[in-house]
């Protein structure tokens, strides 16, 4: 039995879109245990609306929650009762593989490291985000907000923990490896880029510069850049991508020619706005937490919930565990460290 705790009180439409993603979940995977971290009294008023199997589902009651304004530290310290901090315990306690919670990011991430600790060799975790790519399956960025500023040895450590991820939770035996830039070329970019290349070109399946055009190419298995570039760029490709399908929608409706066309080219369309829908994959992990921490985002919806359960954390507990991540990540420093 998978066993995985769902921060129920995190997220803007929190608890009523969380915990309908949970029943969802359980309603698809029979070997899946989900533990809800929240208020117990909410929690069961929500639960009450749904049929599903009350064996496969607890509540691990908490008084308070951590909001998004909260500074992370001080969040840990004075809500200590909270649901995200419960649901964390509850990994390092044993009781759960994963935590998931679409509340504050940096509450999280901090509350990853206190209480989970690092993986050994890391100095920094990042927030590894899938991109949906044209070809080759999806790509891994990271990071993707969890470090705003990142040294290069930081980056060269996101590389190598990036190509654990594709290998072992997308199963990609080939992990082709590309630094995000403002050019293909080796002298673009400012100084910690510049360096950041010379520092990785050595690694096996390295190609390089990539551009931000060039991502949803699949021209890599694993792009690496600072998490405030990678923030930016996930943020950009969602923004257009709601755009796109506002502006469609728009047209569509203008004319009985565009209402026909529509109809026709329906399938077509969700097809389209299913491959470029961060609710398909729901969150993303903090690779280099001595635990599997999911975030999911915070304006999930009980699709994306579901997603995040499903297909990030059930998918990574029955695909791998840590012990092989560390593995994968420690062969491929010591073999980082070779060649240079």
């Amino acid at each position: 039995m998978v066993h995985i705790v769902l921060d129920a009180m995190g997220g803007d439409y929190a608890p009523i879109e969380t915990i309908k993603g949970a029943v969802l979940a359980l309603q698809e995977k029979e070997d899946l245990f989900i533990i809800l971290a929240g208020h117990r009294d909410i929690i069961r008023i929500e639960l009450d609306k749904y049929q599903f199997p009350e064996n496969r589902i607890s509540i691990l009651h908490a008084e308070e929650i951590i909001d998004n304004e909260m500074q992370p530290a001080l969040a840990l310290r004075r809500k200590k009762d909270s649901s995200m901090v419960k649901a964390i315990n509850a990994v390092r306690d044993g009781e759960a593989s994963a935590v998931i919670s679409a509340g504050n990011t940096g509450a999280l991430l901090a509350g990853g490291l206190f209480i989970l600790g690092r993986m050994q060799g890391i100095k920094r975790p990042a927030l590894a985000a899938i991109v949906p790519t044209e070809k080759n399956g999806p790509a891994v960025l990271l990071d993707a907000g969890a470090n705003m500023d990142a040294k290069v040895e930081h980056l060269v450590q996101f590389a190598l923990l990036g190509k654990a991820y594709s290998r072992l939770v997308l199963g990609k035996n080939k992990c082709r490896l590309a630094l995000l830039n403002v050019g293909t070329e080796v002298v673009k970019g400012n100084e910690q880029v510049k360096k950041a290349y010379k520092a990785l070109e050595h690694m096996e399946e390295f190609v390089g510069n990539i551009e931000a055009r060039d991502v949803t190419q699949g021209v890599a298995d694993v792009i690496v850049c600072d998490g405030f570039t990678g923030n930016i760029l996930l943020k950009g490709m969602e923004g257009l991508a709601e755009e796109i399908f506002f502006f469609l929608k728009k047209e569509i409706a203008s004319s009985w020619r565009g209402n026909l066309g529509g109809m026709l080219l329906k399938p077509s369309f969700k097809n389209l706005q299913k491959h470029l829908n961060y609710s398909e994959y729901g969150g993303a992990p903090f690779l280099g937490i001595n635990g599997l921490v999911i975030k999911a985002h915070g304006s999930s919806h009980a699709y994306a919930i579901k997603n995040a359960i499903l297909r990030q954390a059930y998918s990574f507990i029955k695909r791998c565990c840590f012990t092989e991540m560390e593995n994968y990540f420690t062969e491929d420093r010591e073999n980082s460290l070779k060649g240079s």
